[in-house]
């Protein structure tokens, strides 16, 4: 009988186990059968075993992303991509090229942009010297602020007597004419009025996106916000197109956006189940309490921000925006739970994440603990007294380990909260040593790459890869072991799926990864560089480059 044998062996490098080192393990119908010596593993080869000698590498669990916008980051692939860090006048001479090259009239759309690297926030002016016939629109690094020229914004029919949105701020000059710099809502409000990307486009990018993850041992991941960049049906529609041809390999969990100004929204969450497959679970929503702490101010603070935003005196310049009424809050995230849909918050600000944390006591007091794991997403500023409370109530920190070392967008945020705050950034450190569950989300393609890699390493030295001079939240790092915990056990309890990912022991599926180095015997600044050989889903072997785009 065949079923005797493994289908798959490696055999000839180190296999990271829970309790230490093996040299070898084998996969049967896609599980890990056997862990343990060389001898034990072999001992499994039958004449249709594949047996891959490993030749010193290392294998590793797969790994996890539990905040990711992929069919953004392949779209974007496509547009006037702008190098993050770029200055003024690189970018203008990027925004000038794309445009020579884009047929008359056309949209100009793409990213990203900082106020840092470019000297100050910019306006509509600028764009206009270098595109007076297209329509610009230029989203920033976070996503959360857009930058237009004078054609896009008539075309939108935004002008001086044009109110806020709620929830959105249009920056103004002196004269109250729109700058061209949209904030939040605001920011939805102009792209609204920007061409959509077709369907095949979709596919393309999310198949690429799918790729590239899976090219840096990414085997389940979390799709944060559906509808982030081609609207919730276009991209639902790619999700189960692709899942309908097998293209979609590893596990996925969808966010669905819920907003109590959206009615639409409801109506997909309660058709959430018809895009259900065996590696989609659309059984998360995601709510928006705020914005981000940079030179936007739509981070909601406890302290007032240290710096201003010239010609704006409102209170969210001081204070930031928290954009849904606690009780409205409290009210959804019951119901929610009691649903069985785990809620994702995006909470930059420590009022926003304060927010969070009471609607997630308000669900456990109303329906006691049940097995949903409410997470609060990004958690750049948390107060201490909220760190401690939330193993309490079962809430999870959902952290961006790409964004604590030095970088524009970090620039940004100093700026605004100051550097007492930000010796305080990602408070990781505080959040293990209150034994919360704490998760790694990238939130990719806000950052450049979704190299899991570089979090790991930037997580221990909270420096530029490689190793900086300067470091960005220092008194949070902590240990390799503990990051690489974030991506894969604490992950993987997040997601609902510790008994079946996440470890490498008998029984568990054999997502694995096979790197060109131990990154637990190499230099701490040189983890960023660990280069992914295979990546496996289920036993299988996956491509390792993802398709042309």
């Amino acid at each position: 009988m065949t079923d005797q044998y493994a289908d798959t062996i490696l055999v000839g490098g180190p296999v990271r186990t829970s309790s230490g080192w093996a040299e070898g393990l084998t996969v049967r119908d896609g599980v890990i059968e056997t862990v343990g010596g060389r001898e034990d593993v072999l001992r499994r080869r039958g004449p249709d075993t594949r047996v891959t000698d490993l030749a010193g590498d290392t294998v590793l669990p797969g790994l996890h992303d539990l905040h990711v916008h992929p069919i953004y980051a392949g779209i974007r692939e496509r547009r006037c991509k702008i190098p993050q860090g770029s200055g003024l006048a690189d970018t203008l001479r990027i925004v000038a090229d794309h445009v020579s090259r884009t047929a008359p009239g056309a949209w100009v759309l793409g990213g990203q942009w900082d106020a840092f690297a470019l000297g100050g926030t910019p306006d509509r002016t600028m764009l206009d010297a270098v595109a007076p016939g297209h329509p610009v629109l230029l989203e920033d690094t976070s996503g959360h602020s857009s930058w237009a020229n004078s054609a896009a914004l008539a075309i939108a029919g935004i002008g001086p007597g044009t109110p806020d949105p709620s929830g959105g701020i249009f920056e103004r000059d002196a004269a109250g004419d729109p700058t061209g710099i949209q904030r939040e809502t605001a920011a939805d409000l102009l792209a609204a009025s920007a061409p959509k990307p077709a369907d095949d486009e979709v596919e393309a990018a999310l198949e690429w996106a799918l790729g590239e993850m899976l090219s840096y041992g990414i085997t389940s991941f979390t799709e944060a916000a559906v509808g982030f960049t081609a609207g919730t049906r276009a991209e639902l529609r790619a999700y189960t197109r692709l899942a309908a041809r097998g293209a979609v390999r590893q596990r996925v969990r969808l966010s669905l956006v819920w907003s109590p100004y959206d009615p639409t929204c409801e109506d997909v969450i309660a058709k959430r189940n018809l895009y259900a497959s065996a590696h989609i679970a659309p059984d998360c929503v995601k709510i928006f309490l705020d914005g981000v702490p940079t030179d936007s101010h739509t981070a909601a603070m406890l302290e007032p921000y240290k710096d201003t935003v010239e010609g704006r005196g409102d209170d969210a310049s001081r204070h930031g925006m928290l954009v849904i009424a606690p009780a409205v809050l409290d009210q959804a995230v019951t119901r929610f739970d009691r649903m069985g849909i785990t809620v994702k918050f995006h909470a930059a600000g420590d009022a926003a994440v304060r927010a969070a944390l009471d609607a997630v006591e308000a669900a456990r007091t109303a329906n006691g603990h049940g097995p949903c794991m409410h997470n609060v997403g990004h958690c750049t500023f948390v107060s201490k007294t909220d760190i401690e409370r939330a193993a309490r109530i079962g809430a999870t920190f959902e952290v961006s380990p790409y964004l604590w070392r030095p970088s524009p967008i970090c620039s940004d945020i100093a700026a605004a909260v100051g550097q007492e705050a930000v010796e305080r950034a990602w408070p990781v450190r505080e959040m293990i040593d209150a034994r919360a569950l704490v998760v790694p989300g990238s939130d990719w393609c806000v950052v450049p790459s979704v190299s899991p890699w570089s979090a790991m390493e930037t997580l221990v030295t909270r420096q530029e890869p490689g190793g900086s001079a300067d470091r960005f939240g220092a008194s949070q790092a902590i240990t390799l072991d503990e990051a690489f915990d974030l991506f894969t056990v604490n992950a993987a309890r997040q997601e609902g799926m510790s008994h079946r990912v996440g470890r490498i022991e008998p029984g568990m599926l054999a997502d694995l990864v096979v790197v060109d180095r131990n990154p637990f015997e190499v230099p701490i600044t040189q983890v960023h560089a660990t280069e992914v050989k295979m990546t496996f889903v289920e036993g299988e072997p996956m491509a390792q480059q993802p398709p042309q785009l």
